[in-house]
């Protein structure tokens, strides 16, 4: 069967799906999306640092620069925590059971590691800052419990002590320092550097995808609801429901997007869900014009007019045989709406109206670092800003494809 033959007897849907397969920046923008969506679902899983909310604070290495790196000696904190499976790690996080202590050198001395602190570095001599020297118990670090409330009992190179859980344990001065040199020293990279509190900018860049995608998907889902309701009653009623459903429609676009956020904002709260709420709510009017629109033209077209003449139901009618072959349009309001949520999101969370901390948003993230950008640590706010960038660019990208695709009168 020739190319052309094969052609012919496409569906639509199958043609529009070809021509959007040959957009190019469409499918980069579907694949930035569709990485975004796996980091979001993985989260804790492939975060480097995963504490709830990335949100582990060593302020010794404040504000690094990106490829920064620093010996840790990692101290177990005297407190048991409960293990948690992998389902909850993903969505919750887990806490870090150890305190990070960033060293520039160590000794072990007798049962006891004794550790420079890192300081900084000196850029006119090119070395490291001499630190304060800090001692631990080799026990301490390895197990969690309180030097100062526990009796060591020492017998041929082997330590007898109770530890917080009230288990007696018998361990050697070696083993307690094998373990420490295999396990808990480590060399500790921080890719996209740290911020102000000292948290990893890498972890919470990719938690924050969550954030973005979240409120893009409950705001255009709200919207899409709303604007498919109005718009199909106000198109396919007409008549005084249609002046009352366009008269509310002038009203909410008279509005400035940003004032009427504000406003929902400030009288129902700061929490997630009602920036989540508060988004969709301003972005249904697009959807509503377009889905009148559409559906004023398609309510005198015969098969509507043979469904009514056999009895369906309005509803029926509306959701059956209307608003299927309206997809197309609102499938590329939807994305630009989506694109639209997330720069909103970004926009209160940078004038401290959005999401609180130290829930990680880019948003946030901007509104925390963007007074460094001009005093050496462009990175701080760069980073967010680029994700936010290619985020939007990524989602229009998509919408102009939908709208490149589902155009009958454009060329393959």
């Amino acid at each position: 069967m020739s190319t052309n033959l094969i052609e012919k007897y496409r569906s639509p849907n199958q043609h529009a799906w070809s021509k959007f397969l040959k957009n190019k920046p469409a499918l980069f923008g579907l694949g930035w999306i569709v990485i975004s969506v796996v980091i979001a679902l993985l989260g804790y899983l492939i975060s480097p640092d995963s504490t709830p909310n990335a949100n582990d604070q060593i302020p010794d290495i404040a504000l690094r620069n990106p490829g920064f790196s620093i010996q840790v000696l990692k101290v177990k904190k005297n407190q048991e925590y409960e293990i948690e499976n992998l389902l909850m790690t993903m969505v919750f996080g887990k806490p870090n059971p150890y305190q990070m202590v960033p060293i520039n050198n160590f000794e072990f001395v007798g049962d006891s590691i004794l550790v420079e602190e890192y300081a900084g570095w000196d850029s006119e001599s090119n070395e490291l800052i001499k630190g304060s020297l800090r001692n631990f118990h080799l026990v301490d670090v390895v197990y969690a419990i309180d030097p100062n409330n526990v009796s060591f009992q020492y017998k041929e190179g082997h330590i007898n002590f109770k530890t917080s859980d009230g288990f007696n344990q018998v361990t050697s001065l070696f083993d307690l320092e094998k373990v420490i040199r295999k396990d808990l020293m480590i060399e500790k990279t921080y890719l996209l550097g740290t911020d102000l509190y000292g948290r990893d900018m890498l972890s919470r860049l990719l938690l924050g995808v969550r954030i973005s995608l979240l409120v893009g998907l409950i705001a255009v889902g709200i919207s899409l609801t709303i604007g498919l309701l109005l718009g199909s009653l106000a198109g396919y009623f007409g008549g005084r429901i249609d002046d009352f459903i366009m008269l509310l429609i002038n009203t909410v676009w008279s509005i400035p997007t940003l004032l009427l956020v504000f406003a929902i904002v400030l009288a129902l709260g700061r929490g997630i869900g009602i920036i989540f709420l508060a988004v969709g709510l301003t972005m249904w009017v697009d959807v509503a014009r377009i889905v009148r629109g559409q559906i004023m033209s398609l309510k005198e077209i015969q098969y509507v007019e043979a469904a009514k003449s056999m009895g369906f139901k309005t509803w029926r009618i509306i959701i059956r045989h209307i608003l299927p072959n309206i997809l197309g349009p609102v499938m590329v309001i939807a994305a630009a709406n989506f694109a639209m949520a997330i720069l909103i999101e970004a926009g209160l969370s940078y004038l401290g109206f959005g999401i609180k901390p130290p829930t990680p948003s880019w948003g946030t993230m901007l509104n925390e670092n963007y007074g460094y950008a001009l005093s050496g640590k462009p990175f701080l706010a760069l980073i967010p800003a680029l994700a936010i960038m290619l985020m939007v660019l990524a989602f229009n990208l998509v919408g102009n494809g939908f709208r490149d695709a589902l155009d009958v009168k454009g060329k393959d």
